[in-house]
This record gives C-alpha cells, sequence and structure tokens, in this order.
C-alpha cells in the first residue's frame, strides 16, 4: 500500500526546494515548440537561457521539461515566469495529490500519470505538472517518456485544431494524454481480474487471495489518484460563467469538461471493478468452504462405515470366558464375512440415499 510518508522538519523555510521523487539520476533536458497557423519552430536544449531568445509571445509557447534534480534550472524558469515558491515546490514534491491554482497571471495543475509494470502487478506513478501563463505552458515530467508524442506529431504536421488554437487548448491536450494512461491501466487490472475470477472458480490456494487483494489496492490507489483530478476539473467546469481563471478561453471551456466526464467515467469504471473484485473474493471463500464440505463429508462417511466394524471388535476384544463363538471351530471367518457384508451394505445403502 502507497502511503504519503512525512518528514518532520522538512520545508520549513519557503525558499527552500527539493525534489522529493525517486528519479533522481535523471538529467534535465528541455524541448520547445512555438508555434502558430503558419509557423513552428522546434528546438532542444538542457540550457534555459539558450531557449529564452526563441520565445515568441505572439505564438504559442510550449516548453517540455524532462527530469527534475536541477533545482537551479527549475528555479531558473519560475524567476523567467514569475512564478512564487510555493508553486514550484508543488512541482518538486511528486507527494502532492493533484490540485489546480491561479496565482496573480500563472496557472497552475498538477497530475498523476499512472501506468502498469509490464509483467508484474505494480504500477508506475509520475506526477507531471503545468505551468501556464501569457500564451507560455511549462509541462514539467520527473523522467523522459512518450505521453505527449503524439501531440508534437499533430503540431509537427498541422493535424487537427492544435496550431490554430492557443496555449489554454494544449494544456487540453496533454492533461487528455495523461487521462489516457488511466485507461490503458484500469483495462490491464481488468484482464488480470477476469483471469483471478476464471482462477477462483477452480482452485482455492491462498496466493490467489493475496492476488485479489494486491490489485484492490491497486484500484483503491487509482480511484485516490482520479478524485482530486475530478474535483480540479469540476472547478473548471463550475467557473465558466465567473472569469476566475483568465487563461482560459471560455470557448475552450467546453474541452475541460470532456475531461471531467471522462473522470467520473474512470471512477464509475473502478467502483465496477472493485465489485469484480469483491465477487471474487466471495467466490474464492466459497470454494474454501465447498472444499471444507468435501473433506468433512467423506471423513464422515469413512468413520460411518467404520463405526459399526469398531462395535464387533470391541465385543469381541472383551475378556469374558463365556462367549461361545470364541470356541467356534469357523467363528473368525463368520466374524470377518459378517463384517465384510455389513460394509458392502453400508456402502450400496449410502449410494441409494446418495450421501456420497
Amino acid at each position: 500500500m502507497r502511503k504519503i510518508k512525512y518528514k518532520k522538519g522538512r520545508k520549513v523555510v519557503p525558499t527552500f526546494l527539493e525534489y522529493t521523487g525517486i528519479h533522481k539520476d535523471v538529467p534535465v533536458g528541455m524541448q520547445l515548440f512555438v508555434y502558430d497557423t503558419n509557423d513552428l519552430v522546434e528546438c532542444a536544449d538542457n540550457r534555459f537561457n539558450h531557449l529564452i531568445n526563441q520565445f515568441d509571445l505572439y505564438k504559442t509557447n510550449w516548453l517540455n521539461v524532462h527530469g527534475l534534480n536541477d533545482i537551479a534550472v527549475i528555479k531558473e524558469i519560475g524567476d523567467y515566469l514569475k512564478v512564487d515558491n510555493f508553486m514550484l515546490g508543488d512541482i518538486l514534491n511528486t507527494s502532492k495529490r493533484t490540485k489546480i491554482d491561479e496565482y496573480h497571471d500563472i496557472f497552475f495543475f498538477n497530475i498523476k500519470s499512472i501506468l502498469p509494470v509490464e509483467n508484474s502487478d505494480n504500477i508506475n506513478v509520475e506526477q507531471i505538472s503545468f505551468l501556464l501563463k501569457d500564451g507560455i505552458l511549462v509541462s514539467f515530467q520527473e523522467k523522459k517518456s512518450d505521453f505527449f508524442t503524439h501531440i508534437r506529431e499533430r503540431i509537427r504536421t498541422h493535424s487537427g485544431i492544435v496550431r490554430d488554437k492557443k496555449a489554454d487548448y494544449l494544456l487540453y491536450l496533454l492533461l487528455d494524454a495523461v487521462m489516457e494512461n488511466f485507461y490503458i491501466t484500469i483495462e490491464t487490472e481488468e484482464d488480470k481480474v477476469e483471469e483471478l475470477i476464471n482462477l477462483t472458480k477452480t482452485s482455492a490456494k491462498w496466493t490467489i487471495l493475496e492476488q485479489i487483494e494486491r490489485h484492490r489496492d491497486n484500484f483503491q490507489f487509482l480511484k485516490r489518484a482520479i478524485l482530486p483530478l475530478r474535483d480540479s476539473l469540476h472547478t473548471i467546469k463550475m467557473t465558466k460563467d465567473d472569469d476566475v481563471f483568465n487563461v482560459i478561453a471560455k470557448e475552450n471551456y467546453s474541452f475541460y469538461e470532456r475531461l471531467y466526464q471522462k473522470s467520473l467515467e474512470l471512477l464509475e469504471q473502478i467502483e465496477y471493478d472493485l465489485g469484480n473484485l469483491d465477487s471474487a473474493s466471495s467466490i474464492f471463500f466459497s470454494m474454501q468452504s465447498h472444499k471444507m464440505n468435501e473433506v468433512m463429508k467423506t471423513l464422515t462417511v469413512v468413520s460411518v462405515f467404520f463405526m459399526p466394524l469398531t462395535f464387533i471388535v470391541g465385543i469381541y476384544g472383551m475378556n469374558f470366558d463365556n462367549m461361545p463363538e470364541l470356541h467356534w471351530r469357523y467363528g473368525y471367518f463368520i466374524i470377518l464375512g459378517v463384517m465384510f457384508l455389513l460394509f458392502i451394505g453400508m456402502i450400496y445403502y449410502f449410494k441409494w440415499r446418495k450421501w456420497y
């Protein structure tokens, strides 16, 4: 189970910034797209001061940063955009829940990207943060990944309306791409749960119950990641007519409403899958009870078979002198025959009554 760990005495100074994630060996890299309907400039560099000269505030500027180890670079970007330290701290602190915030003219959004680990029941979690200001969108990733590859291709090839829209629409596309990872993770988990449900009907090994609980933890973690995302998207949806978020154009609010509907769909699917896991647990315990009942039934039948035989043996094991059968020439064989016929008779009687 994943838990948020609190370390006493950390971050007591507002100016203190530190990356808290696990990808501490990932070097910082940056890629910049500057575009409008007619023009596109693309460049990559790991030095922010070299990319500043490419910014064009009359166009859409998308700076993608992967790797959060170099605090100086993050601080440099924050100084250029005039971002307060508490927002930079939220970018670097990967234990923070999904949230949105707007301070002065800076719009902040962070989200958890979740993907399954290949050949494992574990899932990978990466925090992705966004800063939006005056046609500039900066995305921060903990490591280099291909979440946004198709969006880059759409920008390069002028596919769709991305080149005709501003940075707020680009933010929608990036958020949508991250949310697709939830669908991939849920689909992968569902395939494994389906296998478990089929397995519970044929096997009663305790390892199956361990796997069920592991997948239940995964779905609960997914739910914990999506709930604050749903709340954040609902906040955007409800402020459409209030002009709370100045960086989002009114005509683009409908796109964020689509993301909100997706979050509801994801939560509904997770609730359904948790119900399936409950059913799998019930089937498992039912199989355990059925197996135990079959064992007890077998033991009971066997004990009943031998009870009269034990009774006969007990009688002839008593040390009395006046027992005429003990002096019969064929008494031993007669008693064995009686015991055998009694045993066979009980078998046929039990089968006739369908007791086993």
